[in-house]
């Protein structure tokens, strides 16, 4: 058995590519349009998957964008994504430097959460130990759910 990829729907391309792509990190390896099936899929993988996915097809994240309209709620009850960071208060400054809001701060120097434009709840996990716990991250105050 091989972990091939995750499928989320997603609204608006052009503002989840953004947030997964340039704010996020993640590289576009794939796009795939069905008139068929009217959708098109984004296979995106974190840098460091990326020969993985070209090499084996996986792991990935697949956005999937419906072309006929539908409103998609219920973000939560998927559960999360995790990714690991190399570091966990620099990846949060830069999402915050850039609107995103951390609903769970690495107070703990490992772990936060955040949200994709869709309600997609995001884990970041710090690489290897946690960092040493410092302001302002440990006293920031969780905003909103994950």
């Amino acid at each position: 058995m091989f972990y091939l990829h995750t499928m989320v729907r997603i609204s608006n391309v052009d503002d989840s590519l953004k947030f997964y792509c340039d704010i996020l990190g993640l590289k576009l390896a794939r796009k795939v349009d069905s008139e068929k099936g009217r959708y098109t899929n984004f296979f995106l993988c974190a840098p460091k998957d990326e020969i993985d996915y070209n090499t084996k097809n996986g792991p990935a994240l697949e956005l999937t964008y419906n072309w006929d309209s539908e409103v998609y709620s219920g973000g939560r009850n998927f559960g999360h994504l995790a990714y690991r960071v190399g570091n966990i208060y620099d990846f949060c400054q830069k999402l915050i430097d850039n609107g995103i809001v951390i609903n769970r701060p690495p107070r703990d120097g490992n772990m936060a959460f955040i949200k994709s434009p869709d309600g997609i709840s995001i884990e970041l996990l710090q690489e290897g130990e946690p960092m040493e716990i410092k302001e302002p991250w440990s006293s920031m105050k969780n905003e909103g759910n994950w």
